[in-house]
């Protein structure tokens, strides 16, 4: 099932309570609204909301939206520059039969603190000791800021049990609501991940591109990896693939993107 998104063409006249209202209703972990640009060289404004309200900016959002347009134009691939709350990404999308790739090019990474490892576990229920004792906590940013939780072992994933107000009240100081824990194999670039957070329904997003690109920084500065494939979503039966590599000082995140519902919306 992956990680649905709603996407809401010729959103100009929408206010922004109908936005957030209407976000609410589709109760996904995102909802996008596309609007006309205001700065120059981008081809699109993308407006991104979550059940608790707008958010800079987001990945599978943007990669989403970039197909939306796509087919709401014509056409079968395309490179569109959108505008979202953090400035202007480039956006790359192509028809491949059924379905559609889309990728998109990263902000270049924002280092933050390390967070003691101990306290960062106790966010997701788990021990101090499932901690990896090579990969500490850190809060990163590639357009949106994560705290990035590598884990010794796989199984300490399936194990978690999230404190998400506990979450909230941690990052809150950093520009931070979120907690992406992860196992890696280090030696081939294999990722498994969780992401908690109160702003999406049910606390866990099944993809998260915005702290994929982060984690792919992450890993570049501490295990030299150039590449990662993250698989998430699993343990909530709505699994995502989602690939992300270092492209000059950015990081490239991508992955597939199916239509589910075409349809029209009357809105107040």
């Amino acid at each position: 099932m992956g990680n649905p998104l709603a996407v809401v063409h010729d959103a100009d006249l929408i206010s922004e309570e109908t936005m957030l209202a209407f976000a609410r209703a589709t109760n996904l972990s995102e909802t996008t609204f596309v609007q006309a640009p205001d700065q120059p060289g981008a081809d699109y404004r993308n407006r991104i909301l979550t059940i608790g309200g707008e958010v800079p900016f987001a990945g599978h959002p943007s990669l989403g939206t970039a197909v939306a347009v796509a087919r709401e134009r014509g056409l079968e691939q395309a490179e569109f520059v959108q505008q979202t709350g953090t400035g202007l990404q480039p956006v790359s999308v192509r028809r491949e039969g059924n379905h559609w790739h889309a990728s998109m090019l990263q902000d270049p990474a924002q280092f933050g603190i390390e967070p003691d490892p101990g306290e960062v576990m106790a966010l997701a229920g788990l021990d101090a000791g499932r901690a990896h004792p090579e990969l500490p906590p850190q809060f990163v940013s590639t357009g949106m800021v994560h705290l990035i939780a590598p884990v010794a072992e796989r199984s300490a994933l399936p194990e978690a049990t999230p404190d998400l107000a506990a979450i909230t009240a941690f990052g809150s100081r950093h520009g931070c609501d979120t907690l992406f824990l992860v196992w890696c194999e280090t030696n081939t670039g294999r990722v498994r991940a969780r992401m908690f957070s109160a702003n999406v329904p049910g606390g866990e997003d099944p993809g998260t591109g915005s702290a994929a690109g982060p984690l792919c920084a992450y890993l570049d500065a501490r295990a030299s990896l150039k590449r990662i494939d993250i698989s998430q979503g699993g343990e909530i039966g709505r699994l995502c693939s989602i690939e992300a590599r270092i492209e000059g000082a950015g990081v490239r995140v991508g992955g597939d993107v199916a239509v589910a519902i075409d349809g029209t919306v009357q809105l107040p």
